[in-house]
Parts: structure tokens; sequence; C-alpha cells
């Protein structure tokens, strides 16, 4: 499979599976690790109106179209941030995106293991994690119809 059809295959399972946590989250705030050039916060505005959305990321890069508001904007590593939001909202995320690394493997899942040891901090009972690297000590659910298994997960944080 070529690159170009591999991140379409991404990009579309990404989609799909935000669609279906969308609609089966919990009510509450949703976060996007890993803004980038902002499309999965610009889609997260739209399929998830009136709630709050914060957004993680090393540095500001989205395209002016995808800039959060800067009180919902944590600038800075991963795992430090989400310590900076539990401050601020406790254990409230009804739904997390997490999308980051370079697709290898070897090289991501070190952050990946980080990030997931402390996302407990502000879960929210019943949230949904939606992301491109399996989580331990989270279970995953179904994904949604036409979505390949191990190309994205999703994931639910203990009641």
């Amino acid at each position: 499979m070529s690159r170009l059809d591999s991140v379409i295959r991404r990009l579309t399972a990404q989609r799909d599976c935000l669609g279906w946590a969308v609609h089966h989250a919990p009510a509450g705030p949703c976060l996007d690790i890993g803004l980038g050039n902002g499309r999965t916060y610009h889609h997260l505005r739209e399929i998830a109106p009136g709630r709050d959305l914060w957004t993680i990321d090393r540095a500001m890069k989205a395209h002016p179209s995808s800039i959060p508001p800067p009180e919902f904007y944590l600038e800075g590593e991963a795992v430090e941030m989400i310590g900076v939001l539990a401050e601020r909202i406790g254990r409230g995320l009804a739904l997390v995106h997490y999308d980051l690394g370079i697709g290898v493997p070897e090289q991501d899942r070190p952050l990946a293991d980080a990030v997931g040891a402390v996302l407990t901090q502000v879960l929210a009972p019943g949230a949904l994690i939606v992301t491109n690297a399996k989580f331990a000590d989270y279970p995953e659910l179904p994904l949604p119809e036409g979505v390949p298994e191990g190309r994205y997960f999703i994931q639910c944080a203990e009641d």
C-alpha cells in the first residue's frame, strides 16, 4: 500500500471513529492532543458543537481557521500539559483524541505510554479515547463498521 493510500485510510478511520465517539461519549468537554495543522480540531468543532474543546501541542502551527481560543490551548509537552489541565478541570473530560507520533511504532510507543499513564488525571468515568496508538490499561471498544482493525482505536475510561 502506498503511503498516500495509507494516510487516506488513517484519516478515514480517524473521522469515522471520532464521529462514533462524539455520539457515544458522556456529556462534557473534549481534548485534542496534537493540534498540528488543526484539521481534527476544526472537525471536532463541527461535530461536537456546544462542547468545550481543549487542545495541546508543543507549538502553535495551526491554520488560521483552526486556532483555538487561548483559554483552551495548552502549549508544551503533552504529559506536562495534561497535569496543567488536571489542575484546571479535574477529571472532567468526556472525549480525548490522541494523534501524536511519526508513524514508527518503536519510536512513538514511549510517548503514547507516558500519555496513557497520566490521562486518568483528566478522564471522567466512561470517557472515550480515540487514538492512533492503543493505550495500556484502557479497555478497547468495537470500531465503527468499515474501520480496519489496528488502524485506529477507541478505548474507554473505567466507570
